[in-house]
């Protein structure tokens, strides 16, 4: 069996592991929590034991000792099936079901936690998951600090340093421009007419919204969850999810338009590649750049909701005398918020920042598990000058850390200035930026396609962002995008 034919067989049972986690946050009851970390922490180890057999190790050397070296794509593959390799033979298969049981516990007992505001509940979990983090950093090895070995598998060919480097930069900036807006939006102090905004219609207005920005609904559907997200199953197969709230439509769809930007990007990536790396997503920074540019670039856009609003005005009745420019006041507001998936495009990088420095805390061992609601009090009121209410809206609100997600949070800032570069570029050709302003997206998407999706992991982020822009990775798109649309 070749290399690629094993990179099939492992992506098949990943996808057995995907539906069945997929299930687990959307329709699981909550006594069949035990037996499902049972499934899915078999599943994980039969995985692990196909990619790190010495039946796909003598593969994969030959594949790379007869390869010719004249397909880009099929030495890209080759090279990335070599990097996944080595990186999972440090890996034991029992810290691996370890690492799949504690992640399938941790998420049930973090919802208990996060409903109650009652963080002792999740702490003896998150105990456990920052322990087998740094178990697996161990056995990676790390330049400089046990961040790089996790940071390397959500976004590799950036350190911590890196990271802390270009945030430490902007930072300053990001604040003043928060400041800015915040003061800027309550001088308007734009309020949504009350509701409510039955759920029924505003998942209606949801579907038209996404088809409209290119998702496929053939092979992709919506639920409803705690926390939004998107997974893809299968070929064909891209679960989103997303949460309503009654007293503001906007709530679920800009939440929408999140996952649909994720959820396009993977529909977009090689279908005949599936299972391979060309078949797969570049990094989570480029992941996020899809969700954001649709979320923000083009969802918070004066031309999106010139064709949408009267969409909501016939679907809201309450919205009859609301005027387009009062409604795009309360898009653009700016507020300091306590909730990172609420928080608007001004603010949203403080919430990133703050984790980003609580999780190498944690890693390298300076911040106790004990510690972390008041160190995430204390920080959140640096950032944002007052404290969270409670826990739920403090460090218990994101689902990351309970799923074992701890270095992931820095891909969402890359992926907001990735974003900003591939939108300026994608304007810069006359048709796509004629239909953005008529809100028509098919032009953009093809742009997206070619550019981005089709490469799936072929190209490093940087050198993706650098040939599709045609500039390196910077952050002056980013930061001219929050001045013009912000202040």
């Amino acid at each position: 069996m070749s290399i690629f034919a094993h990179a099939r067989e492992f992506s098949l049972i990943q996808s057995c592991f995907g539906v069945l986690n997929w299930d687990q946050e959307t329709h699981l009851p909550p006594d069949a929590a035990a037996y499902r970390a049972t499934q899915l922490a078999w599943l994980a180890s039969r995985a692990h034991e196909l990619a790190t057999s010495n039946t796909w190790k003598n593969a994969l050397e030959s594949a790379e000792s007869s390869n010719p070296g004249d397909n880009p794509i099929h030495t890209a593959n080759l090279r990335e099936l070599r990097r996944s390799f080595n990186r999972a033979a440090l890996l034991p298969t029992e810290l691996v079901v370890r690492e799949s049981s504690a992640n399938s516990l941790a998420k049930h007992a973090w919802a208990d936690a996060r409903k109650h505001s009652h963080f002792p509940t999740f702490a003896p979990h998150l105990e456990t998951l920052l322990a087998l983090a740094r178990e697996k950093t161990e056995l990676w090895g790390y330049p400089n600090e046990p961040y790089d070995a996790l940071l390397e598998g959500y976004e590799h060919g950036i350190s911590t340093a890196n990271v802390a480097n270009l945030f430490n930069a902007i930072r300053p900036e990001l604040r003043e421009i928060a400041a800015r807006a915040v003061e800027t939006s309550a001088a308007r102090a734009p309020q949504l007419p009350p509701g409510p905004y039955p759920t029924a219609t505003q998942q209606s207005l949801n579907r038209q919204i996404a088809e409209s920005i290119g998702f496929d609904f053939h092979a992709g559907r919506i639920d409803t969850t705690n926390h939004p997200f998107c997974t893809t199953l299968g070929p064909r197969d891209v679960r989103l999810t997303t949460r309503f709230n009654e007293a503001d439509f906007t709530s679920s769809l800009f939440g929408v338009l999140h996952e649909c930007g994720h959820g396009i990007y993977e529909q977009g990536l090689p279908l005949t590649d599936f299972g391979l790396p060309s078949g797969t997503s570049a990094s989570l920074g480029i992941h996020e750049s899809q969700s954001r540019l649709m979320e923000n670039h083009v969802g918070r856009s004066r031309s999106f909701w010139n064709r949408w609003y009267p969409v909501a005005q016939q679907l809201f009745p309450q919205l009859a005398g609301f005027s387009l420019d009062h409604f795009m006041d309360y898009v653009w507001r700016s507020s300091f918020s306590p909730i990172r998936v609420e928080a608007d495009e001004s603010t949203y990088d403080l919430h990133i920042l703050l984790r980003f420095d609580l999780e190498r805390r944690m890693l390298n061992g300076t911040l106790a598990v004990a510690d972390v609601p008041d160190a995430w009090n204390d920080g959140f009121h640096e950032l944002f000058g007052f404290f969270p209410e409670n826990d739920q809206v403090g460090c218990l609100q994101d689902i990351h850390w309970s799923m074992g997600g701890l270095g992931y949070f820095a891909t969402y800032t890359l992926g907001n200035i990735n974003a900003a570069q591939l939108f300026a570029a994608a304007r810069e050709n006359p048709t796509v930026a004629s239909a953005i302003d008529q809100a028509n997206y098919a032009p953009l998407l093809a742009w997206l396609r070619l550019s981005v999706h089709t490469h799936g992991a072929t190209l490093s982020p940087s050198d993706l962002i650098q040939q599709a822009t045609g500039k390196p990775p910077s952050t002056q798109a980013y930061l001219s995008h929050l001045k013009s649309r912000i202040l």
